[in-house]
């Protein structure tokens, strides 16, 4: 780990890894992307580490990108801490149980995605606002959530970016279960144990094989997203959206087309 910005624990054959910013939303700047890439990739290679959680705070998951630092060093290329994070969530050969309270915003609804398990409190929020800020959708979600929910129900989500519930979330199989928010935490490191103790190598295959007949294509569709992402952070769409949201005012696109 290189930043306390994510805390990581190894016990019972659980690397927990926390998203821990609790002054800005859990927002992520690129060195706790290192950091969760770091983390998911050292737990493929540590035979102590059988399952992966990751969590936020009581009341946050996390906001998504910190906006200052994003634009700051913008994700360039696959050696970016961002594509490191996506791929290395997206490829990882052990399970990931993820813990959801409060906010969860852009990658943080994104990844959930390439999560096994996700326990949610009930009073969490969701949103992709990613067109509303000028920008293309990421994470490999515009091939995963066309194949979980059909092709309107995922527009819905992405075109118009609006908040949605734990509830909606549920309905749309993003998430596994609904929790009270107190009990989330517990919930998911409860089947984190339980799937510690099942049969590693077993546990591994079934997860390949669950993914096997997409898994090349979320990779590709990973990198163009990728791609169309960074040209988007230059787009006077981008730039308007970017301006408004730091001035708290509505961004106006009426002048773009």
């Amino acid at each position: 780990m290189n930043t306390d910005l994510i805390q990581s624990e190894i016990s019972d054959g659980i690397l927990t890894l926390r998203i821990n910013r609790p002054d800005k939303k859990n927002a992520l700047n690129m060195a706790m992307y290192q950091a969760l890439a770091d983390g998911l990739k050292s737990a493929d290679s540590n035979d102590t580490v059988r399952v992966i959680m990751i969590c936020g705070g009581e009341d946050c998951f996390t906001s998504g990108n910190d906006l200052t630092d994003f634009l700051s060093a913008p994700p360039t290329g696959p050696e970016s801490p961002v594509m490191q994070f996506l791929m290395a969530i997206s490829e990882a050969r052990k399970p990931i149980v993820a813990a959801v309270n409060g906010l969860a915003v852009g990658v943080g609804v994104t990844m959930l995605l390439h999560c096994d398990l996700a326990y949610v409190g009930n009073g969490a929020t969701f949103q992709m606002p990613f067109v509303n800020l000028g920008l293309c959708p990421e994470a490999g979600s515009t091939l995963l959530l066309p194949r979980i929910m059909g092709h309107q129900r995922a527009a819905e989500l992405l075109l118009l970016g609006e908040v949605f519930t734990a509830d909606k979330a549920y309905s749309l199989g993003i998430i596994t279960k609904i929790c009270p928010d107190k009990d989330v935490f517990a919930t998911a490191r409860n089947r984190a144990l339980q799937l510690a103790v099942q049969p590693a190598a077993a546990l591994r295959l079934a997860k390949d094989l669950l993914k096997r007949d997409y898994a090349p294509q979320l990779r590709e569709t990973i990198v163009e997203e990728g791609k169309q992402f960074v040209a988007r952070l230059k787009s006077p769409e981008a730039a308007e959206a970017l301006q408004a949201f730091m001035q708290r005012r509505k961004p106006d696109f009426s002048k773009f087309s």
